[in-house]
């Protein structure tokens, strides 16, 4: 599936842009892929979610929500000490350690 992996890659490349300082660590919401319904605080926009002015970090669902996180339909949200995650994709990137299916900046 090359769309699925270029969607996290892409989502990777935007949550990272959006969480460059963030205030306390908490990474800045960013425009998701819209699976299904779209995470608490989040609206459709086209074949996305978009942030609403008060929605936190999402990532997509995959297995059981890393550490920090909680589920909301097909995404997990972060909750207020969590930090940046992504899809597991082989090893995790330098600064990310593994939490379940997803890799967690170590800041």
């Amino acid at each position: 599936m090359p769309r699925v992996v270029n969607s996290h890659l892409c989502f990777f490349t935007l949550a990272l842009a959006g969480s460059v300082g963030h205030a306390q660590g908490i990474p800045a919401a960013v425009p998701l892929p819209k699976v299904g319904a779209c995470p608490s605080g989040y609206s459709t926009s086209g074949n996305y979610c978009t942030p609403g002015s008060s929605a936190r970090f999402a990532v997509q669902k995959t297995g059981a929500c890393p550490s920090g996180y909680s589920t909301s339909g097909a995404y997990c949200l972060a909750g207020s000490n969590a930090r940046h995650a992504v899809p597991k994709a082989g090893s995790c990137p330098s600064g990310y350690s593994t939490s379940g299916d997803y890799c967690l900046s170590s800041k």
